[in-house]
């Protein structure tokens, strides 16, 4: 997803939870580190869903990050130019903490100013199955204005790799963010003649 925001053109502030960054440790053995960000996120983007080395072309100078707690951040201010928000992905914790209007940290605060500013934001809820508790969070989110976005990869789209199904998620995270992108084939309306979204 994020390749696609900068392959797009669009300026990226980038918040990595406390939650996220062990998630991400643990999934892929990736650090991501606050004093070293740049070199931690270029390492990040390079890899694949597989893990392996990719040719992806990786500029980070369109990437502004933020340290999860610093809520003095210009992302907690409504004064702070942003087109929207997009919270990928978004643990069920996350989702609780966002329905709730807490401010734990500058994710949640973020996310907060997002929806007060009338902003488009998208959460990519990872988790599953889901609880009522968090099926009521979604929907307070839903309500609120937000599009609720499960991290559900299609099958039906053609995939051939694990790269396919990744890039499915994000593209329709950018889709509901009004970001352009190729990073799926899109149906066509025939059959046979391409992947329905």
């Amino acid at each position: 997803m994020l390749r696609g925001l900068l392959a797009a053109g669009e300026s990226v502030d980038l918040v990595v939870s406390r939650a996220s960054r062990l998630t991400l440790l643990d999934e892929t053995g990736i650090a991501f580190r606050d004093a070293h960000w740049q070199e931690d996120l270029r390492g990040w983007l390079a890899r694949g869903a597989d893990g392996k080395p990719h040719t992806f072309d990786v500029d980070v100078s369109g990437v502004r990050h933020w340290a999860a707690g610093d809520l003095a951040a210009g992302p907690s201010s409504g004064s702070y130019p942003a087109k929207g928000m997009l919270i990928v992905p978004a643990s069920t914790a996350c989702v609780a903490g966002v329905a709730l209007g807490l401010s734990k940290d500058l994710l949640q605060r973020a996310a907060s100013v997002t929806l007060k500013e009338r902003r488009k934001l998208v959460v990519a809820v990872r988790e599953t199955p889901l609880s009522g508790q968090t099926l009521k969070a979604l929907v307070a989110l839903d309500e609120a204005g937000a599009v609720v976005l499960p991290a559900s990869p299609a099958f039906y789209a053609g995939a051939t790799h694990i790269q396919d199904l990744v890039d499915f998620v994000a593209g329709r995270v950018l889709d509901a963010a009004g970001v352009p992108h190729q990073l799926y084939r899109r149906w066509k309306g025939e059959l046979g003649g391409g992947s329905r979204g």
